[in-house]
């Protein structure tokens, strides 16, 4: 028995099934060097040809594309401007109350938690740069 009489397994299968109605467009992808080598490498890793990994990649529901990825940043550095404009008015607040015989107690945890926030947005946004 030869290799070609072996019946190969479904998840070892390296391209993808027929279409029943054949192919219908090709496309060219042009990349560098550099990205030719981390697409092959990638590509044998997950055990399928590239362009499956290209098509695969491209149409997954699980990624995110570049835009969605800079409306998620954008929306990120409004929200961090919103906290900040809002731990400037909490710090207004306790520089009122601090020259006065009333002082919340509440004001000096509301801006620590605004500094916690903005924080970890600011760490977010450095993990999706």
């Amino acid at each position: 028995m030869n290799e070609e009489d072996v019946p190969r397994s479904r998840l070892s299968r390296r391209r993808r099934a027929n279409s029943p109605a054949g192919t219908k467009k090709r496309r060219e992808v042009w990349v560098t060097a550099a990205e030719e080598a981390a697409l092959v490498a990638r590509a044998a890793r997950e055990k399928v040809t590239v362009p499956n990994l290209l098509v695969t990649a491209a149409l997954s529901e699980g990624s995110e594309t570049p835009t969605e990825r800079r409306a998620a940043m954008a929306e990120l550095m409004a929200i961090h401007t919103l906290l900040a404009r809002v731990s400037n008015n909490v710090n207004q607040i306790a520089r009122h109350a601090n020259a006065g015989d009333e002082f919340p107690q509440d004001a000096k945890a509301a801006l620590a938690y605004v500094r916690e926030v903005a924080i970890r947005i600011d760490r977010t946004i450095e993990g999706l740069m």
